[in-house]
């Protein structure tokens, strides 16, 4: 938690709460359902809930804006952003049931008001439109940006922020950009937080 708090400092009571009671949660949840790697799951914070945030660093998410989350697995990066911006709504959308379960069950014990869930593939949503997608090392950005973009609203939001697909990747994504078709904005999250983790992970950003 303390990672946490050295990059942002304006949580409310509630959101600090809330994010206090994570670790405890998906420890005792991964023990039934696996959703976070062993190694990983003792470095929550970091690693997943900080990780998640860069996207809250790098981007203003107005008051009554609707984000879905593809590919959410554990509620990552949907759950750490939902606190973070309690006034946009997130939808979680993951193809297997039993993270979602997870998710359902995390959501509902720290009181968080405004997510959805839906156990379904990115590509089978129908009559649904986003202001943002967002998503986490889930598949390469040409199909990511395949599934998202006939989710995404035309429209700017309020903050002038063009609807688009918002991703966490890692590693030398050279080929995967060029193969995909777009021409994101590429940023380091060790830039946003400067800690020997997040070397070579990255934040893109492909506008509508």
């Amino acid at each position: 938690m303390d990672i946490i708090l050295k990059y942002f400092a304006d949580f409310s009571p509630v959101q600090l709460e809330q994010f206090g009671k994570l670790e405890a949660l998906y420890k005792d949840w991964n023990e039934k359902i696996n959703v976070i790697s062993r190694k990983d799951i003792d470095h929550l914070y970091e690693r997943h809930v900080l990780h998640s945030l860069a996207i809250a660093a790098a981007f203003e998410f107005s008051p009554g804006m609707d984000v879905i989350d593809i590919g959410t697995g554990g509620g990552f990066p949907g759950i750490p952003l939902a606190i973070f911006f309690p006034e946009v709504r997130f939808h979680l959308a993951d193809s297997i049931a039993k993270k979602l379960k997870v998710v359902e069950a995390v959501a509902a014990e720290i009181g968080l008001q405004n997510i959805s869930t839906e156990h379904t593939r990115a590509e089978a949503i129908k009559n649904r439109k986003f202001d943002m997608v967002v998503s986490r090392a889930v598949a390469p950005l040409k199909d990511l940006w395949n599934w998202g973009k006939p989710l995404l609203k035309t429209k700017k939001t309020e903050t002038d922020l063009q609807p688009g697909l918002i991703c966490l990747k890692g590693g030398d994504l050279a080929k995967e950009i060029q193969e995909s078709g777009t021409r994101p904005r590429v940023m380091e999250v060790r830039e946003l937080f400067p800690e020997p983790f997040f070397a070579e992970k990255y934040l893109l950003y492909v506008p509508r």
